[in-house]
């Protein structure tokens, strides 16, 4: 047995990655002593581990996620600048083909921030580390719960071949897609939570280039989208300029298009298996680096805590352990930063340890993640095999007139930013029901289509298409 001397003024975290360490700096300084329980012994700087494998993918960081980050932690952005990563504006650096066709290159109205993943942890780790308030407790399994269906008390965790319960007066969960929560609970005497899948059968593949020499100090992003529409496998691409002057490469397909373990394939899927060839193009002119990493792991999966009968006192679920998302959205990151300001002001506003606080917390962070679900279920649920009914009515419905704002958004700068007001999680989706909104869909686009991709001539001669 740990003797903390004021466990009830303890916060522990299950998790040491992104979510986790965002939560962390969430709950310090509401409790005496926050600690992060991680099962891998974490790296000093940028560098992969056994319990990150989605490292080796395309990962970026949305505006919305940026504010929240930013407000956790002051000076991240700043860190995460100075060490390499970029601030990118969108759309005005980013070629993106949609299902509704190319879409223009607006104004920058929203930023994302684009880093190697284990860049933007490392970074962010420090920066919650550095407060003396935090301490890590990495090599350390948690082995489950204590207390009962009334409040959690605690957390078992083993180091080496030695276990102890460590006490606290919140828990938190963060350990992502491989959450043992709900088999947590259910030892404690807790009811099943219900859960739902979304799996669109999608397979990732993702390589490290280095950029050709004068795309070095930066490029647009490049994104070829699937159209779920036609029946056939969805297959898209992500070129996200990153730092030291590399680009992260992922490729995915869904079942039946699945893009090839093989290096010596990836160049030619992209190039003859996307709706346009624009990314294989560009990867003919550059350096590959690194190997091809490979995951299927991209199951839309939501736990629906928020909704138990009952929930114990001292316990919350965030993050991937909450709701992951196919990483083809890339929300997953800001969702983590967005229920971290969550968690912290319904402490803040409530009060330590008051009665019915985990409740609380649960169905607040409930809605940034709810946010998300909905925009990756709502594509997803028309790929074969995804569900087992297939997309209902409503869906039908809803995908209907998602369709015709897109294609609005291909040639209206208004709508353009509308759409991405909910995609960077700035907004939430009633914004796109607005009476403006509605009336511009049923105009549709201001300006011809785009007969390619809107790539200027300055960035073709500086990856040699000139």
């Amino acid at each position: 047995m740990s003797e903390d001397p004021t466990p009830a003024r303890t916060a522990v975290v299950l998790g040491g990655s992104h979510a986790g360490m965002l939560a962390a700096a969430a709950l310090t300084g509401l409790a005496d002593r926050v600690v992060v329980v991680e099962r891998d012994v974490l790296p000093d700087g940028p560098a992969p581990r056994r319990g990150l494998p989605q490292a080796g993918h395309a990962h970026m960081l949305w505006s919305g996620g940026v504010r929240a980050l930013t407000e956790l932690l002051p000076d991240a952005t700043r860190a995460l600048g100075e060490a390499g990563a970029r601030r990118h504006p969108v759309t005005t650096d980013m070629v993106v083909m949609g299902a509704q066709g190319w879409f223009r290159r607006w104004p920058e109205s929203h930023h994302v921030i684009l880093a190697g993943r284990d860049l933007l942890d490392a970074t962010v780790r420090a920066q919650v580390l550095a407060d003396e308030r935090v301490e890590l407790l990495d090599g350390t399994e948690v082995s489950g719960l204590e207390g009962g269906p009334g409040a959690v008390t605690g957390v078992r965790v083993r180091e080496g071949e030695e276990e102890r319960v460590l006490p606290a007066g919140l828990v938190v969960d963060a350990t992502g897609r491989g959450s043992r929560a709900a088999g947590w609970l259910a030892d404690l005497g807790l009811p099943a939570v219900r859960r739902r899948e979304v799996d669109s059968g999608l397979a990732y593949a993702s390589r490290l280039y280095l950029a050709p020499e004068q795309a070095r100090s930066g490029y647009p992003i490049v994104n070829v989208q699937p159209d779920p529409r036609d029946g056939r496998p969805g297959r898209a691409g992500f070129l996200l300029p990153i730092e030291n002057g590399r680009w992260i490469v992922t490729l995915n397909g869904t079942r039946g298009g699945e893009p090839s373990r093989s290096a010596d394939d990836f160049v030619r899927f992209a190039r003859e298996e996307l709706r346009h060839p624009i990314i294989g193009r560009l990867l003919e002119r550059a350096e590959p680096l690194t190997d091809v990493s490979y995951t299927r792991a991209t199951v839309n999966r939501r736990h629906f805590y928020e909704r138990m009968p009952l929930w114990p006192e001292n316990f919350a679920v965030v993050g991937d352990a909450l709701a992951a998302f196919n990483p083809l959205y890339g929300h997953g990151l800001a969702v983590a930063a967005q229920s971290a300001v969550r968690l912290r002001d319904v402490v803040r506003r409530h009060g330590w340890g008051s009665a019915g606080l985990s409740r609380r917390v649960q169905k607040a962070v409930a809605r940034p993640a709810g946010a998300a679900w909905d925009l990756a279920t709502g594509q997803d649920v028309f790929y074969p095999g995804a569900t087992q009914g297939g997309p209902t009515v409503r869906d039908r419905m809803l995908a209907a007139y998602v369709r015709r704002l897109m294609r609005t958004a291909t040639g209206n700068g208004r709508i353009a930013r509308r759409v991405t007001d909910v995609t960077s999680l700035e907004r939430g989706a009633e914004v796109l029901l607005a009476p403006s909104v509605l009336a511009a869909a049923a105009v549709g686009p201001l300006q011809p289509a785009l007969t390619g991709p809107p790539l200027t001539e300055d960035e073709l001669k500086r990856v040699g298409l000139r």
